[in-house]
């Protein structure tokens, strides 16, 4: 960086917090849809400007699903093979610092606002190009990753990959951990499209990693055509076990058995520690790691938000399910919890999402079903939700409430000792409902 956008930095640094830095973040939006503008010219811009160098291996998940698990599986393994770790995902729930992490922390706000001033500098030094609020994001991470000077990088695709602000970024380890329809009006309505977009992340020469085990053609097709060296499970590395322990095996007689099974739930979870594995093995020459942090790995790690059962009765289900293919995973999850008198589930949703076929996968499992506003241009109406409960003939009561907090007071309310609650739907609504729990409301 050159020493006049230092000095930019410097005195935008000191008068801005990081609430204040949200804010410009947000009115920098181009006015696309939902503020939501797909392509790699203008972060590429300004990256330029900013100078950055990739400095150590860097890791890119990108899928439909399954992309914070494995990017939490592989930034506790690296950690706990004693290496300095930087990794970047999004949404966060409750507060924006969880986006970006240090050795499994999330950073101060001191060190985001100072990213913030140079990447500003920056963007202002290219002519004032107009970053979206991710790109913006994404970018200050990098910065922040740098100025910590860590040794591995792993950074969550934000939609779909090709366009996405984080392929300005070469990976030499690139996963794509499911392909299933969401975010279709950016992605195209096919997996055909959106495993093309998806398989975007991929680059000539490097490791690429397919957990979906049935990938569209136009994913394997986009792999030859840059070279890349790609792998699918259950083709060139996979997994075999029962409910105790598993094995994780890959290429050239590979083996790594014994493993208890991931301590995140659901039937996905092994796919998704698959990936992981299947990344520390291509990567093995420049980031060895022993069994001990692999195992570590699995079982000693905290992910908000993914099938989380809390402790006490009645049980209380968190899950940010919002698409078909990962309600169905929440349905499979809560068919195999054992009997509960009664299930209520408390759903809110974004309108732009598949809302019947989402909550399709729990007809008939659901005793009580209360619908809750999202609030904002695209949060779906409680009155929508239930229309499609309705029209869908999924079983169960339902009940419509102005908000997901207010609809999870409804559930505990009406919840017995015997019972449980279902909170899923959007990331929003989660972190509503964590925030009413955090403040006793």
């Amino acid at each position: 960086m050159s020493p006049g956008q230092d000095g930019v930095a410097a005195v935008v640094a000191g008068t801005r917090s990081l609430a204040d830095w949200l804010v410009h973040l947000e009115g920098l939006h181009p006015r696309g849809q939902a503020g939501i503008q797909l392509g790699l010219e203008r972060v590429l811009r300004v990256k330029q400007v900013l100078g950055q160098q990739q400095g150590c291996p860097l890791i890119t998940v990108g899928g439909t699903n399954g992309k914070g698990s494995t990017c939490a599986y592989l930034e506790a393994i690296y950690r706990f093979a004693g290496y300095r770790v930087g990794c970047y995902t999004s949404p966060h729930l409750l507060e924006y610092n969880e986006r970006v992490r240090v050795d499994g922390r999330a950073v101060a706000d001191e060190l985001l606002c100072t990213a913030f001033a140079r990447v500003e500098a920056a963007r202002q030094a290219a002519a004032g190009v107009a970053l979206t609020y991710f790109e913006f994001g994404t970018l200050a991470a990098l910065e922040v990753f740098d100025a910590e000077q860590v040794e591995v990088l792993i950074l969550e695709v934000g939609l779909g990959g090709r366009l996405d602000a984080v392929n300005a970024y070469d990976a030499d380890c690139a996963i794509v951990s499911s392909i299933a329809l969401d975010h279709t009006d950016w992605l195209g309505l096919t997996r055909a499209s959106i495993g093309f977009e998806k398989a975007g992340i991929f680059r000539a020469g490097k490791a690429a990693l397919c957990a979906d085990p049935d990938p569209p053609p136009s994913l394997l097709e986009h792999a030859q055509a840059v070279g890349a060296d790609l792998q699918v499970l259950g083709r060139d590395f996979g997994y075999f076990g029962d409910h105790t322990q598993w094995t994780f095996w890959g290429r050239n007689g590979l083996r790594r058995g014994g493993l208890a099974n991931p301590c995140l739930r659901g039937a996905a979870q092994l796919r998704n520690a698959c990936a992981a594995l299947a990344t520390v093995d291509v990567l093995k020459q420049r980031l060895p790691v022993s069994m001990q942090a692999v195992r570590r790995g699995l079982i000693e790690l905290d992910l908000p938000a993914r099938f989380q059962v809390l402790p006490g009765r009645p049980a209380i289900i968190l899950d940010v399910a919002h698409n078909p293919q990962a309600v169905a995973g929440l349905a499979d999850g809560l068919g195999g919890m054992g009997f509960f008198a009664t299930t209520i589930a408390v759903v809110g949703m974004l309108a732009d999402k598949d809302l019947a076929g989402s909550l399709l996968p729990l007809a008939g499992k659901i005793d009580l079903w209360l619908m809750a506003d999202l609030d904002g241009p695209r949060g779906a109406s409680a009155a929508a939700l239930a229309a499609v409960v309705e029209a869908a003939a999924l079983g169960g009561r339902v009940e419509c409430l102005p908000s997901a907090a207010q609809a999870f007071a409804r559930s505990v309310k009406l919840a017995g000792e015997n019972d449980r609650i279902a909170v899923f739907g959007s990331f929003y609504t989660v972190a509503a409902v964590m925030r009413s729990m955090q403040s006793g409301r």
